[in-house]
């Protein structure tokens, strides 16, 4: 006789089946119930994330706001500024460049022709550039043409400085556009005005640029903001934001030079914290 078998298979309920290693202890890395504490790096790392993606996406914001400007004062030194030498004609030849431990240059002093006295004219102090003593400029090493240039500067009671700009580099008095800082001097034209250089055709529209007179939109030791435009013969300036030039050159009198900084006379000290300008390309 035969004996016909069928091979039957029969799954038990899964939560009924042994596990092959019963007798070994399961430990699931995420908990420790032996020390909770364990579970709050992971935590705190996550709170983290959280808490640091805002500031990122502000410093990605901030980064896009300030896309395109080029630094020309770094906040520690003079790198990328220079100094006539002389300075103008109250002065002998041989600047003297004070240097840092690193060995770039802070300061520059002037030696007096009068009485060989050395004068500090232009020093770099507490994060800002501040400039003093008779008559001197300093020049970026950077040339431009078109640009937007603001600085963030003070003047001093009765003090006198500009912010030139497509100038040349030389002794003196620059030639090339300024854009006048001045609250109380005794000259009449303020701060937010193109300055008439009466070595220039631009003394002929002396009404046209000396845009502010006798009282200034800021006060003297009081930090303010100054901005150029200048695209071909277009300039415009701009003070705390308000416009207070917007003119056209016909006689195109300065194409293209470099940004300078005035020290105007023994009496005057100004301070300047941020230096920068943004080229604009020819369409």
């Amino acid at each position: 006789m035969v004996l016909l078998v069928r091979r039957v298979s029969v799954r038990a309920p899964v939560d009924r089946i042994p596990s092959r290693r019963a007798n070994q202890q399961i430990r699931r890395p995420e908990v420790y119930p032996e020390n909770p504490t364990m579970l709050r790096p992971l935590s705190a790392l996550t709170a983290a994330a959280f808490l640091v993606a805002p500031a990122f996406a502000q410093d990605k914001k901030d980064a896009k706001k300030d896309d395109g400007w080029v630094q020309l004062f770094n906040g520690k030194d003079l790198t990328g500024w220079k100094i006539p030498d002389p300075p103008s004609g109250e002065f002998k030849k041989g600047v003297i460049e004070k240097k840092n431990t690193d060995g770039k240059v802070v300061a520059f002093v002037g030696v007096l022709k009068k009485d060989d006295k050395e004068v500090t004219l232009w020093e770099v102090k507490d994060g800002t550039i501040v400039g003093g003593g008779p008559s001197s400029h300093i020049f970026t090493d950077i040339e431009a043409e078109d640009f937007v240039f603001r600085v963030e500067a003070k003047i001093n009671d009765k003090g006198n400085s500009g912010q030139y700009f497509r100038t040349k580099f030389g002794p003196g008095f620059p030639a090339g556009y300024e854009a006048q800082i001045n609250a109380t001097h005794s000259d009449p034209i303020r701060t937010g005005s193109l300055y008439p250089d009466g070595r220039t055709k631009l003394k002929d529209h002396k009404k046209e640029i000396a845009t502010v007179m006798n009282t200034a939109t800021h006060k003297p030791d009081e930090f303010f903001t100054q901005e150029v435009t200048a695209v071909g013969a277009d300039i415009t300036i701009k003070v705390n934001d308000k416009e207070t030039l917007k003119w056209t050159d016909p006689d195109k009198t300065f194409t293209k030079g470099h940004f300078a900084l005035q020290g105007h006379d023994p009496g005057s000290v100004m301070t300047f914290k941020k230096v920068e300008y943004k080229p604009i390309s020819k369409k």
